[in-house]
């Protein structure tokens, strides 16, 4: 647990250090759990929104997308249960005055035992070398079964009471578990209480004719209550998606682990609309769909698995997470949901308005149902930023610390360096610069020697070092190095847009998780 505590810790300095998130309002002290992405930040971001729009979006046919407003009419949440159901089991211990999620406490027991599995695998690996058989090994192994019947059994027990609401239950487990105030040891716990997420906020000129608004706590409604509005304009036939990126905001009052639980984040969303009956099979589908997406930026197969909801939420008749492994456990990247026609069926009662689809080929009217795939953003960040941070030892006995983000999402491609500041290479290396900044984010870099530039573009993350020297003014050859490999190969100027493409391309990638 230390070992990840401290490759955590190290995640977050490097974020800071290398542009890529500051705390927000950080010269007035910040404010918590409230992040701002910095120059590297910003464009990382805006390239894993753009790996899965156009994953999403561009890639097929029958997916549009929209960017609805973040002010909503109130009843909207009142439609979708949010205004009644959108809680969080919240208890405080007496002795540390300290707030903690009830349901986070157990999951981060449970995730403790999760650990000693992995130890065990570990141990085991080390005992067995090549000849080692993890599967066999976690089916078969004694003490590892019993941490695993464990887990299973208080996160059934977890959820069953959440489900019921039986508060007293989740109280009575967080004591039976003995679990302590993570940061005191103290174990006088209140009774456990829900909490209300959303943020509220006022539209209006004057207090008395102002109108009571919230901000909204998901992107998904917009979706709902758009479309007919899509369906009708775009000529859309079931089955049919709509996306949407776009910031959502939840007063998470146990806001921590740096950007992967805040007040304001961003999401990425598409409902599917599917006939009653079919969505089954199309959860399956949305299931494999997006796990393969995941899959085909490399970060590593065993990062990923499957969690199957035992307490399903109001809306949903099936519901799967694909969990992470973060530096901090295995947490949720994104949800996988079944929400029936709960969503179109209560704006349709809320609104007075209907909101079904004339079915050609049955020839009847129907509420369809509704596949949800949702993503966070910031967590979609953290896990490629956690797992890109990288210290290697080198050959020559030194270390480097390098940033291997895939190659499709690195903020900026390539550096072109001149060997030195004169002899004419600054200006030859500033005209690679221009020319490839139409198609690239390209940076220009003369200070320090090459050695330490090299560095600090491992460092940055940028996946192309371009080294001009005196033989380019001889045979127009540059040197290029690439990021992970350390590999250098001399090629011609007039090859390096090919090269850099052929490596960043999202095509390259996507066709990985087709």
């Amino acid at each position: 647990m230390a070992n990840q505590d401290d490759q955590f810790k190290k995640v977050i300095a490097h974020a800071k250090e290398y542009g890529y998130i500051f705390q927000s309002s950080e010269i007035y002290d910040g404010l918590s759990a409230v992040y701002d992405y910095g120059q590297n930040g910003a464009e990382l971001k805006k390239n894993i929104r753009e790996y899965w729009w156009k994953a999403m979006v561009q890639l097929h046919d029958n997916i549009v997308g929209i960017d609805a407003a973040i002010f909503m009419h109130p009843t909207t949440w009142k439609a979708s249960g949010h205004v009644d159901a959108f809680n969080d089991p919240l208890i405080d211990n007496k002795d540390s005055k300290k707030r903690y999620r009830a349901d986070v406490l157990v999951e981060d027991y449970v995730a403790k035992i999760e650990a000693k599995i992995d130890k065990e695998v570990a141990k085991a690996e080390k005992r067995f070398g090549d000849s080692f058989d993890k599967i066999q090994f976690l089916a078969t192994n004694p003490r590892v079964l019993g941490y695993q019947e464990q887990c299973d059994t208080i996160l059934k027990r977890l959820g069953k009471s959440l489900e019921k609401e039986d508060l007293a239950d989740v109280k009575a487990l967080i004591e039976e578990l003995g679990i302590a105030d993570p940061e005191t040891g103290s174990k006088n716990w209140t009774d456990v209480k829900q909490f209300n997420l959303m943020f509220g906020t006022k539209l209006g000129a004057t207090a008395d004719t102002a109108m009571d608004l919230y901000l909204r706590p998901e992107t998904a409604q917009g979706i709902f209550v758009n479309f007919l509005n899509v369906q009708k304009t775009g000529r859309m036939k079931i089955p049919f998606g709509i996306a949407q990126t776009g910031k959502a905001f939840r007063n998470e009052i146990v806001a921590r682990q740096f950007i992967f639980r805040q007040r304001e984040f961003e999401q990425m969303e598409m409902q599917f609309f599917v006939r009653p009956g079919e969505q089954k099979e199309w959860y399956e589908k949305w299931k494999e769909t997006r796990i393969k997406w995941h899959k085909s930026l490399g970060l590593g197969e065993d990062l990923y698995r499957f969690h199957d909801h035992e307490k399903l939420a109001h809306y949903a008749d099936m519901a799967a997470d694909i969990e992470f492994k973060f530096p901090f456990g295995f947490k949720e990247l994104e949800g996988i949901h079944s929400r029936t026609d709960f969503d179109l069926g209560n704006h349709e009662k809320f609104s007075n308005k209907k909101l079904q689809y004339f079915d050609p080929e049955l020839n009847k009217s129907y509420v369809p149902y509704v596949i949800e795939t949702s993503i966070g953003l910031d967590r979609m960040f953290l896990a490629v930023l956690s797992t890109a941070l990288v210290e290697e030892a080198l050959e020559n006995g030194s270390t480097r610390t390098v940033l291997k983000i895939p190659a499709v999402l690195a903020p900026t491609k390539a550096a072109v360096l001149p060997l030195v500041k004169k002899d004419g290479l600054p200006e030859v290396a500033q005209k690679i610069v221009d020319d490839l900044k139409w198609d690239y984010n390209v940076t220009y870099d003369e200070k320090d020697a090459v050695g330490r530039r090299y560095r600090r573009q491992d460092a940055v993350g940028t996946p192309f070092c371009i080294t001009v020297d005196h033989q380019t003014l001889e045979d127009n050859t540059v040197t290029i190095r690439h990021r992970d490999t350390m590999e250098q190969r001399r090629v011609a100027i007039d090859d390096l847009s090919s090269m850099i493409k052929k490596e960043v391309d999202i095509k390259t990638w996507l066709l990985k998780s087709l």
